[in-house]
């Protein structure tokens, strides 16, 4: 399939918003994969290639917050994988589960973070202690999260933030970044699977993927300015959003 290169232009444009959004609060694929549906890609394919440009830009975050040593990689390395092999049993069970649960499971998911940031009056405070050790948590929560992320996926990087401030009781901002670094293990088990079952337009994805770099980038470095507040604020916003496209789509 072969688009026009004003669209590819758009689409490329598209994914700089989405990769700089994506990073500081989730949610980038409310914009990108719309907007490959608007452009005639076909579903399938609309979304192993929104998987390849996704991950190249929770890749490029995931790099940055290791390399500025905002996240250890001693940290991370294991949670990563975790996460991964939680997103590739999903993304493995989806191919032969009845996709009637999408129904309720997101706008479910969806609705609880956004009305736990928007209501919890502290919900960007960690707890003065966390509810969960590193290993349990790890073994747990993070690979049914990358799960979810397998076989559905709107919201997963709100999730991992949410629950790193309430179980593992990061601030706001750390979670956000080591969220980052699991969604990418999730993104790229994901990536494989379509990419084995051959639903993706490798040019379309290589435009979208200098966008997604360049949005991912800028919003790395702006990570660690900005307000836990606005970080609030902005995981609401897309949770919403991410809500209303998926019920009146």
């Amino acid at each position: 399939m072969e688009l026009a290169w004003q669209t590819l232009a758009i689409l490329a444009v598209v994914a700089l918003v989405a990769g700089f959004v994506d990073t500081l609060a989730g949610g980038g694929g409310l914009l990108t994969l719309p907007a490959l549906l608007l452009a005639g890609v076909p579903p399938l394919q609309a979304l192993g290639t929104n998987k390849l440009q996704g991950s190249f830009g929770t890749g490029m975050a995931t790099w940055q917050v290791i390399r500025r040593r905002r996240v250890r990689w001693a940290d991370v390395r294991w949670p990563m994988l975790w996460a991964f092999l939680g997103s590739a049993a999903g993304s493995f069970a989806i191919q032969f589960a009845d996709s009637e649960p999408l129904e309720v499971v997101i706008p479910v998911v969806l609705a609880a973070i956004a009305a736990y940031f928007a209501f919890v009056p502290r919900a960007h405070h960690p707890p003065d202690r966390a509810r969960m050790s590193a290993a349990p948590y790890e073994a747990t929560v993070v690979p049914v999260i990358g799960a979810y992320d397998g076989a559905f996926g709107p919201g997963t990087g709100s999730l991992f933030a949410m629950t790193g401030v309430t179980l593992r009781a990061y601030d706001l901002v750390r979670s956000t970044a080591v969220a980052k670094t699991l969604n990418f293990a999730t993104n790229i088990a994901s990536l494989l699977v379509f990419a084995l079952a051959g639903q993706m337009l490798w040019t379309v994805g290589a435009v979208m993927i200098g966008g997604q770099l360049v949005g991912s980038y800028v919003a790395s470095h702006v990570l660690f300015k900005v307000s836990p507040v606005v970080l609030r604020v902005l995981i609401v916003v897309m949770s919403v959003g991410m809500l209303i496209r998926f019920l009146v789509g």
